[in-house]
């Protein structure tokens, strides 16, 4: 064997490892320090986009509890707002406020929510309220309503039911 033929050979041999370890760096290189977070997963795609929504803080569906019942609300994407003073013609788009109704379903769409029983009105653009309620099983539903009274679109109305023990 020639010097040539040895050196070529010590080459050939050398050159998988080499082709290894320059992987194995990259792949080290490009991974974060750890110190520094790694970047965060891509929001899921089968998600329900977002949208307005009403919901009860407070309390929860399916919740046992005591009266007085505090009903605490929320609204998403949407305005929270007290009706205006004087005469309103014509509702402001975007905004509303709450209207509670017991042992009572969500009204349709453009129905204007009635302003006795079982409905009670927040048209202070209020969000709480602490309601006396007899022993049992009750169905709370909340609608926003525009300045109006008249229920807005689905998704701005929501029910659950709640079990009042003495």
């Amino acid at each position: 064997m020639h010097v040539h033929d040895v050196q070529s050979f010590a080459f050939r041999a050398k050159l998988p490892f080499a082709l290894l370890l320059t992987i194995i760096l990259s792949v080290a290189c490009s991974a974060p320090a750890p110190d520094q977070p790694a970047a965060e997963e891509p929001a899921a795609a089968d998600s329900a986009p977002a949208g307005p929504r009403v919901f009860f803080v407070q309390p929860q569906d399916g919740a046992t509890v005591m009266s007085p019942v505090t009903l605490q609300f929320g609204l998403e994407d949407y305005t929270l707002a007290p009706v205006p003073q004087g005469e309103v013609t014509d509702p402001r788009p975007g905004a509303g406020h709450h209207h509670v109704g017991l042992n009572t379903q969500c009204l349709p769409p453009g129905t204007e929510i009635p302003m006795a029983s079982p409905w009670v009105h927040f048209g202070d653009g209020g969000s709480m309220i602490d309601m006396m309620l007899n022993p049992g099983v009750h169905t709370l539903t909340l609608q926003l309503g525009d300045d109006l009274h008249r229920t807005i679109e689905e998704g701005l109305c929501t029910t659950i039911s709640i079990t009042v023990v003495e």
